[in-house]
């Protein structure tokens, strides 16, 4: 699939080619949920975790007689059925990762990137090279380009200037190619990829394959 290639002045700079195995797929809703419930099971902390019946801090005397009280038998005022004992069965600090083919995440990286050039959310850019390394010449250039939340991807290495001067950008953000990822892409109304991201892009989910 062809299309035109802009500067971030919004003038034109020519057409690109795109590889169809990676741009033009027909987006799978099923394999793009399976590789964000990964990604976001594997950033969760998993830090929660409870007081159990021999974490609680009690004395381990008998509260009462065994017989003669009338009441049920209790030994322990750290049982989870008095008010400050301890929880039974709660949740304990523990990773939510689990595995995923890696097949099938470079498969998810694919048919994100198709679901936004197929929505027309795909702009290729030459590239983030600025006169003046200013937020406000990059906000300019998102304003002109009608950009509003909006992913940039560069290359191997992100253009420090840019970089630096969109920090403070609200709804801006910028990866480099091997930080690209479903979730992000997903989440942003806008994919903007330089030339050389869309190289780097091609080469690491293997044109052709």
């Amino acid at each position: 699939m062809k299309l035109d290639v802009i500067k971030l002045d919004a003038g034109k700079a020519g057409e690109i080619e795109l590889a169809d195995e990676i741009f033009g797929l027909e987006p799978r809703g099923d394999i793009l949920q399976r590789v964000v419930r990964w990604q976001r099971a594997k950033a969760q902390a998993g830090t929660h975790s409870v007081l159990g019946k021999s974490d609680v801090s009690y004395s381990t005397k008998k509260i009462y007689r065994q017989k003669g009280t009338g009441g049920a038998r209790h030994g322990s005022r750290k049982a989870p059925t008095f008010r400050h004992g301890g929880t039974y069965k709660g949740p304990t600090p523990r990773s939510h990762a689990f595995d995923l083919p890696k097949k099938v995440r470079a498969l998810g990286l694919k048919h994100a990137l198709s679901a936004k050039a197929t929505a027309g959310e795909l702009v290729i850019i030459e590239d983030l090279n600025l006169a003046d390394a200013k937020t406000s010449a990059v906000a300019k250039a998102v304003k002109e380009n009608g950009w509003k939340r909006v992913l940039v991807i560069d290359g191997a290495d992100v253009n420090e200037g840019f970089a630096r001067a969109a920090r403070n950008l609200e709804g801006v953000d910028i990866l480099p190619s091997m930080g690209a990822n479903v979730y992000d892409i997903l989440k942003r109304d806008t994919l903007v990829i330089t030339k050389a991201g869309v190289e780097a892009l091609e080469a690491r989910l293997g044109k052709g394959v």
